[in-house]
């Protein structure tokens, strides 16, 4: 069962924060699909499919209090990382630079440019150095997996 972070069925309207445009949170749901991550906690609800921009990351907070970036690309894969760049200790990685090398999907840290594997962790530019990479599936909308 997934714990769910944000209650967006208690929301009664958005706003995006770029346009300042509203839509209602059961339009925003009812087209897109859950996005969960698994963490010790089990799955927990983080976001919607509609929440996520090939290229950009997302940020959530796990009831651990822990941070995870969330990815999507541009076939519609998700990905999540822990947010909290090892180099320097701040959680910036949904803030990074989105790429591929050699095949496997990136983002690089906007601080100091270190390069995380998006699906294990693994930093491309330090071996001894990783984050934690998290199972991720959609549930509900158009893209169940």
């Amino acid at each position: 069962m997934a714990t769910a972070i944000t209650p967006l069925d208690s929301l009664t309207s958005l706003t995006h924060p770029a346009t300042g445009a509203a839509a209602t949170a059961s339009a925003t749901t009812a087209a897109s699909a859950t996005v969960e991550i698994r963490c010790p906690q089990g799955w927990v609800a983080v976001c919607t499919t509609d929440d996520l921009t090939p290229g950009r990351g997302v940020a959530a907070l796990l009831p651990d209090g822990t941070q995870a970036a969330l990815f999507a690309d541009r076939a519609g894969q998700t990905y999540a990382i822990a947010n909290r760049d090892p180099f320097t200790g701040a959680q910036v990685l949904s803030r990074g630079l989105t790429g591929s090398a050699d095949g496997r999907a990136f983002v690089a840290s906007p601080l100091l440019k270190q390069r995380f594997d998006l699906a294990s962790g693994d930093c491309l530019d330090d071996p001894e150095v990783a984050v934690a990479a998290y199972p991720v599936r959609t549930r509900g909308g158009k893209r169940d997996s």
